[in-house]
């Protein structure tokens, strides 16, 4: 199976940090989409291998929430393909939706539910064991620090509290995959520290992580590889070892506006 990471001018080579990394396990192949008449992606190429954190940014209506929506099946590309554990996302069977973590966009939670209500019911829905439940969800909630709004209905929590309920539906059964986007919004500082280690943890027992931000400082400590989906394409890459991301990614940003004008608003 190819790595999109790793061809074309202008990417990035993915820069390791000593985990070992293996089989890709999100895969985009020439993805387009249009939406209410718009072209959303052009024919987007991403990989993600086991043992790994990839980052996606962009400016707001790169594509970013469209790509992984189609990553995760939520949404129907126009062409290409999209695909989990080597499967297309439309044929994988229920068994290995259990291995995938998500959020996308907004924390949804039932906010008639506690927090330890909504944690345990995604628990639940990925096929966890019962007996395993109750220490599952104090050791996620915990790992958040989240612990002591666990028996609060979700309709009184803030909008942070909420984001870290929905951060542990998504991490409370061990996932293989993880897509998460935007995932430290209205996090406060140490809670974004927490957030890290969590999503670290996935990488380092082997799993696939895609992830989307707005803060490159961020994703800087995070990511081995930093992809700039700009106007429906990939655009580049950025090194997160490098010095000045954030002008590096306007850089790129400016040269494809250059070199695809007539997208350009």
């Amino acid at each position: 199976m190819h790595d999109p990471t790793v061809a074309g001018a202008g990417t990035q080579r993915p820069v390791t940090s000593g985990r070992q990394t293996g089989d890709v396990l999100v895969e985009a192949q020439g993805v387009r989409r249009s939406l209410g008449g718009e072209v959303v992606l052009r024919g987007v190429d991403l990989a993600v291998r086991s043992g790994s954190i990839h980052a996606l940014v962009g400016m707001n209506g790169a594509g970013k929430t469209t790509l992984m929506r189609i990553m995760l099946g939520m949404l129907s590309a126009d062409g290409g393909r999209a695909s989990l554990f080597g499967i297309p996302v439309g044929a994988l069977p229920a068994a290995r939706w259990r291995e995938v973590g998500q959020m996308i966009e907004t924390p949804a939670i039932y906010p008639e539910l506690t927090a330890r209500e909504n944690i345990t019911a995604a628990a639940l829905l990925h096929g966890m064991d019962r007996a395993a439940l109750p220490d599952s969800v104090q050791t996620v909630a915990e790992n958040l620090g989240m612990e002591r709004w666990l028996d609060q209905r979700g309709k009184r929590l803030s909008l942070g509290t909420r984001q870290k309920v929905a951060l542990a539906c998504a991490l409370v059964h061990r996932p293989t995959v993880l897509v998460l986007d935007e995932p430290s919004n209205s996090l406060d500082p140490s809670a974004v520290v927490r957030l890290r280690e969590s999503i670290t943890g996935v990488a380092e027992r082997g799993g696939a992580v895609l992830v989307s931000s707005h803060h490159l400082d961020e994703l800087a400590r995070l990511a081995e590889t930093v992809t700039v989906l700009h106007r429906g394409r990939i655009v580049g890459g950025l090194d997160p070892r490098g010095f000045d991301l954030e002008r590096a990614f306007f850089d790129l940003i400016y040269q494809a506006d250059q070199d695809h004008p007539g997208e350009a608003a």
